[in-house]
This record gives structure tokens, C-alpha cells and sequence, in this order.
């Protein structure tokens, strides 16, 4: 029994970009904006002619010609306006984001089921959702390891993400069962190292490798408990509007991509301030 994981490719992105691009609105949205935007020109003039400042209205066709001739003059207005909604949309996402994680905290940051790093006893914790065949996972991997030495009061949990195929749901179960013999963070640091595509021979391979008992893993990873543990990470990641790896949550905010070590330093700075 594996975690459902979508068919559709498009269902949930292969992998994150180092730094996404912004998606492009869709056609209703972009109207959307507009009519807002002539909503708040209709406003406007409505208050220029209350004080005086236009002359009152007779017909639909001045109207309309007073309306075209203030856009003319007037572009920013419709600019402004769908800025100001683009603007109050956003923090709106943010704010409901903010309020899923602290809902959902413990589940976030104290799953025992999830996987802690070498400072189990930290101050602040940085949760990595991730995929063992995502390119940019591996690389984010050194800097978590740099991150991690450096700073002691850091604390990092693994989610095991797997988005990209059968093998990487393999890969995550194995490397969940490898709890059972303690040698999960060995595990884990030589699969982030592995040259090749993570499969279930491969997955094995690397196990062998790094000094595990394969024979005894494959037992552990019939374990229910493992599967649901991935589902949990599968669901928490969508409520967490999370389509990608690898994505970083510390404190109350969500950094998506591989990111620099200065970049996840001011994360976990922000972090320990709040």
C-alpha cells in the first residue's frame, strides 16, 4: 500500500525552481481586475460630480464619453485599483496561511513521526518538505548541513514529500522504516548524495551502502503506521498550499525553492524572533 499520489502531472508541480516565477493571471482574473477598476473610476466620477467638480450627467452617452475621456487622461486609476486588490489578495493568502500554522503547529513542528536532524534539542526548528529525486532538494541539502553545524539551537524536521513517482514513495517509506535501526539521518544524508535516479533498486542500493540491514528494512517498511505518515505529510502539504519541493517552514512563514544560506538564515532569524 502506497500514499495516493496524483496521476496527473500537472496535479502537483515535478519540482520547485531555485526562484519561481510568478504564474500568470488567468483571463476572469484579469477582467476581474479591470471591472474593479472601472468600479473605482465610476466612484470617482460619481464624487466629482456630488462636489461640483463635474457637471451632472444627462445621458448614458456622456457618460460613457466622460468616463473614456478620464481614462485617457487618467491610466494609473485601473492600475492602482487592480494593484491595490493584487495587494489585498496577497495578504489576505498570507494571513490565511499564517492562521493554518498555527492551527496546525504541532503537526508541523512536532510530529513524532517525523524525522529530527542533529540538534533535536534546538531553539527553533526549520521544517523541509522534500523528495528524494528532487535535484534542487540535494542541493539544498549541503546548505541545511552547513546551517545545522553552525548553529546548534537549530532544529530540522524532514517531511517526506514524495510527488515525483513510485520511486520516490518508495524511497520515503525506506527512509522512514530506517528509524527502526536508528540510521535514519545516515540514510537520508546518502540519498541527498546519490548520483543517479532514486528508484526501488536504487533506494536498496544505497541502504546496503550506508551500513543498513536491507532484509530487516523491507520488513519495517510494511509497517501501516509508515504510510500514514506520508499521507499526513501529503495532506498537510496541500492545506499548506505546498505543490513543491523542496519548501521550507519556520515560525509562521513558508519560503518555497531552493533558497541561499542567507536567505533560510533570515528565515530562521525571523523565526526566533516571533
Amino acid at each position: 500500500m502506497t500514499p495516493d499520489i496524483p496521476n496527473d502531472p500537472t496535479a502537483v508541480s515535478s519540482e520547485a525552481q531555485p526562484a519561481r516565477p510568478a504564474r500568470s493571471l488567468k483571463p476572469w482574473v484579469i477582467a476581474s481586475f479591470v471591472l474593479a477598476g472601472i468600479s473605482a473610476v465610476l466612484s470617482a466620477l460619481a464624487l466629482l460630480i456630488a462636489t461640483g467638480i463635474l457637471p451632472p450627467l444627462r445621458d448614458g452617452a456622456a457618460l460613457e464619453t466622460q468616463l473614456h475621456a478620464y481614462l485617457l487622461a487618467n491610466p494609473d486609476v485601473i492600475v492602482e485599483s487592480v494593484n491595490g486588490m493584487e495587494a489585498r489578495r496577497q495578504a489576505a493568502a498570507e494571513n490565511e496561511l499564517t492562521a493554518i500554522i498555527t492551527q496546525r503547529h504541532d503537526e508541523i513542528f512536532n510530529d513524532p513521526s517525523s524525522p529530527v536532524g542533529a540538534n533535536p534539542k534546538g531553539d527553533v526548528t526549520l521544517v523541509e518538505f522534500f523528495d528524494y529525486n528532487c535535484p534542487y532538494c540535494r542541493r539544498a541539502a549541503p546548505i541545511l548541513d552547513s546551517l545545522e553545524q553552525d548553529d546548534k539551537g537549530l532544529r530540522i524536521v524532514f517531511k517526506e514529500y514524495p510527488i515525483l513517482g513510485p520511486g520516490s514513495v518508495f524511497a520515503a517509506r525506506a527512509a522512514l522504516a530506517s528509524q527502526k535501526q536508528g540510521k535514519y539521518l545516515i540514510f537520508h544524508k546518502a540519498m541527498m548524495t546519490y548520483g543517479g535516479r532514486i528508484s526501488e533498486s536504487s533506494s536498496l542500493e544505497v541502504a546496503a551502502a550506508a551500513g543498513l540491514d536491507v532484509e530487516r528494512l523491507k520488513k519495517d517498511m510494511q509497517d501501516p503506521a509508515i504510510d500514514e505518515t506520508i499521507k499526513r505529510n501529503l495532506a498537510l502539504a496541500q492545506a499548506l498550499r505546498i505543490s513543491g519541493t523542496p519548501t521550507f517552514v519556520a515560525g509562521k512563514e513558508i519560503l518555497p525553492g531552493l533558497a541561499d544560506a542567507e536567505a533560510m538564515k533570515r528565515l530562521i532569524t525571523s523565526a526566533r524572533g516571533s
